[in-house]
């Protein structure tokens, strides 16, 4: 047994043996290599091999810059292609027939309607107004504008009648008290047709044409209050929009009456849209309009305050009697120096004239229409400022 054992023990020691002598074997082997590898490394190439060596480094180079090249051209391609669909997605479709945005209205019974002879109850250069009832006892007011020019490329007109057509869903998205809120509005093949609320006692013009011709007695309690809801109107459009709407056209033919006379703007925005909207309305755009063709809220504010003194006064700006040296030129020149000189009174319409109180409030009233029409915008105050100014006069 015990030679055996041995026999055993020999065998296990020299195997171990062994593999201690591969295993040193194959290190020496690895070192060996590496250092055959940074021996080759380290040789400088031979000048045979060179030019190769540099065609090929020539080669990589330039398939690199041809794919980076490539691949910019194609991500070029694939950005505008991304570019142009989303555009396409994202214009807005030129509408037809009608666009109803009241409840009350149904688009067919509108066409229907707008088809039939109806009452004409005005016209301007802008276009005409009738007064049309639908099928459901609802009586409208329509404001058919005129026709988009004919000589205008067709791209344009196209243009033009989607821009017109996303404003248009802007203001009718517009509602206060004091605004006549666009119900609907139809796009014919060359015209809009615009759907408001029909009111009983038309426009402010009208009514203050009715006064000159004692046709229409209206109280200075009417009037202030009328001023109110025009300032009111605006302050809705200047300072609670987002974003901000200027009228544009502020004038007593676009200031309607309702059955107890609450003002309501009418075209708010509309001459920013129409070219050839007629805005020159001659005594209410402020100076800078003709002078640099820039229009603010300080613009408003000074047809407001034209506005203001008609009611004080019942003249009408137009009128020839303010081409007068002696007048300055307009109503609110005049005004202005009536009140720098203690005459204010004297402008006053001799039909509202009676209670001292509402004397006091009436003067008051001229120094707000004074500083609405001061020549520098900035003089002029906010229709956030007038609020307040014009609802002290008396209580509402």
């Amino acid at each position: 047994m015990e030679k055996i054992e041995d026999i055993l023990f020999l065998s296990n020691s020299s195997s171990r043996s062994l593999k201690l002598v591969l295993l040193l074997i194959v290190c020496l082997q690895v070192q060996c290599q590496e250092r055959v590898v940074k021996h080759i490394s380290t040789q400088p190439p031979s000048p045979a091999m060179a030019p190769e060596i540099r065609n090929r480094f020539g080669r990589i180079l330039l398939s690199i810059l041809c794919g980076v090249i490539t691949g910019l051209f194609c991500a070029l391609i694939v950005a505008c292609l991304v570019r142009c669909f989303i555009g396409y997605m994202n214009k807005t479709p030129i509408l037809k027939g009608p666009v109803v945005f009241s409840p009350k209205i149904d688009p067919k019974t509108l066409q229907l309607a707008l088809g039939n002879e109806n009452q004409l109850l005005g016209s301007s250069p802008n276009g005409k107004y009738y007064k049309t009832v639908l099928d459901n006892g609802l009586t409208i007011a329509v404001k058919r504008l005129e026709p988009i020019e004919d000589d205008t490329p067709e791209a344009q007109r196209k243009s033009a009648k989607r821009r017109i057509q996303q404003e248009l869903e802007m203001l009718a998205s517009l509602r206060d008290r004091n605004l006549m809120s666009l119900r609907a509005y139809v796009r014919e093949s060359d015209r809009f047709s615009l759907v408001y609320d029909y009111v009983a006692n038309g426009s402010l013009e009208d009514a203050m044409n009715r006064v000159r011709e004692m046709q229409l007695q209206l109280s200075w309690d009417v009037r202030l209050r009328i001023a109110v809801g025009i300032i009111k109107g605006l302050q809705y459009l200047h300072f609670k929009c987002m974003p901000r709407v200027f009228h544009y056209n502020l004038k007593p033919s676009n200031v309607m009456l309702d059955a107890e006379f609450e003002p309501r703007l009418a075209d708010c925005g509309l001459a920013v849209l129409i070219p050839n909207l007629n805005t020159a309305a001659s005594g209410y755009s402020a100076p800078e309009c003709f002078q640099n063709c820039r229009y603010t809220d300080k613009c408003d504010i000074f047809s407001f305050g034209v506005i203001l003194g008609v009611l004080l006064t019942g003249r009408d700006p137009t009128d020839p009697f303010f081409t007068e040296a002696a007048t300055g030129g307009s109503l609110g020149r005049w005004l202005q120096h009536l009140q720098e000189a203690g005459e204010a009174r004297e402008a006053l319409d001799k039909s509202i004239l009676g209670e001292e109180v509402e004397e006091d409030e009436m003067l008051m009233a001229v120094r707000i229409a004074v500083v609405c029409q001061s020549d520098l915008p900035s003089d002029r105050p906010s229709s956030d400022e007038l609020v307040p100014m014009l609802t002290q006069l008396h209580s509402f």
